[in-house]
């Protein structure tokens, strides 16, 4: 990956995106896309929209999320520690002992998660997990009256959590969940060779999809697109304890993942994977025997019904502080969209 593109990588994952408080990472995607689009919008719901070649008939519409999860404030103690409620899909088990930022309106507040330690708990709760609500965050007040000058109820909180390089192409980061379909969204538009774009291209930064796909919802809406692709993470099988019978085989560094099933047609499946092979991209496929938890369900059954596919970033660890992904299968999302683009003539019959 180039510095240019990993710089821009790096800055949308540390950049926060809670769901619902999507603005920072929008102005980030606008900056990056503004001048290679021939018209850039954002809507009342926040989703962000980059546009090439607006003119052609045939509409097709690229979807990352750029919503991660997180927490949000929920009631400050007469002691000054903060009780909180859960963006999203958050695991119990992980946030014990991790740092977090509150992102409040005089700025962002340190602040650490506690419970009660574990020579303090009884032998048999030793195994239970703690539920959310009996966590708590502390940020070093003393008493509510203090805490409440720093912070609001609804104040949104992400882990203190950023990206960072592993060994060779691995990277981690919070949030690649999906900001990551996100970077690949705008890459895209920026790799397209426009000579040879025939359809036009709405590349979309879609918001709250943790919470119910509800900016592919109404992007898809307003858009009216032909045909749609939603670009998101994928569970990664190849670490312990991840079941290759229930997840299929998903390897990082091994391509993007075309996923396969009801919610994708299956005549652009095809395309994809002959796209693929003719400029020598490689590939992984997976099964998806139903409608899938990605914008892809929102965009396929938008209106009329929309010529739908799923392109998955294979991820490790999703839905905590410290997701890990690969670069070179980010660049070869980026490179196998932009050929499909590229293919696409808007005169195809892509009836099943």
């Amino acid at each position: 990956m180039n510095t240019e593109r990993l710089d821009f990588l790096r800055e949308m994952i540390n950049t926060p995106s809670p769901s619902g408080y999507e603005e920072r990472i929008q102005t980030v995607f606008h900056k990056r896309v503004e001048t290679s689009v021939n018209r850039f919008f954002k809507d009342v719901h926040g989703n962000a929209c980059g546009i090439l070649n607006p003119e052609s008939a045939f509409r097709v519409m690229l979807a990352g999320h750029c919503d991660e999860i997180g927490l949000m404030v929920n009631y400050i103690t007469e002691q000054g520690f903060i009780h909180f409620r859960s963006i999203g899909g958050i695991d119990a088990q992980l946030t014990p002992g991790q740092r977090v930022i509150i992102h409040a309106a005089r700025g962002p507040v340190l602040g650490v998660i506690g419970k009660r330690p574990i020579h303090l708990i009884e032998e048999k709760e030793r195994l239970k997990v703690v539920k959310i609500e009996e966590q708590w965050i502390d940020i070093g007040g003393c008493d509510r009256q203090e805490v409440m000058r720093l912070v609001s109820v609804g104040d949104p909180i992400t882990f203190a959590a950023g990206f960072e390089p592993l060994n060779g192409t691995r990277v981690v980061g919070r949030g690649f969940d999906d900001r990551a379909g996100t970077f690949v969204v705008a890459e895209a538009l920026l790799s397209i060779n426009r000579a040879a774009l025939r359809c036009a291209v709405y590349g979309v930064s879609t918001v709250q999809e943790e919470i119910g796909l509800r900016g592919a919802k109404t992007s898809a809406f307003a858009i009216d697109p032909h045909l749609g692709i939603a670009i998101d993470v994928t569970f990664a099988s190849d670490c312990p304890d991840v079941d290759k019978r229930k997840v299929g085989e998903i390897a990082l560094g091994k391509g993007p993942v075309l996923g396969r099933g009801p919610n994708i047609n299956r005549r652009l499946f095809e395309r994809m994977i002959q796209v693929a092979e003719k400029h020598g991209i490689p590939y992984q496929v997976q099964a998806e025997p139903r409608a899938t938890g990605t914008d892809a369900n929102a965009i396929q059954v938008n209106k009329g019904g929309v010529v739908t596919a799923l392109v998955g970033i294979p991820n490790r660890y999703m839905h905590t502080p410290s997701e890990v992904v690969d670069l070179e299968d980010l660049d070869n999302t980026i490179n196998l969209l932009a050929r499909i683009l590229e293919s696409i003539d808007g005169q195809e019959d892509w009836t099943p």
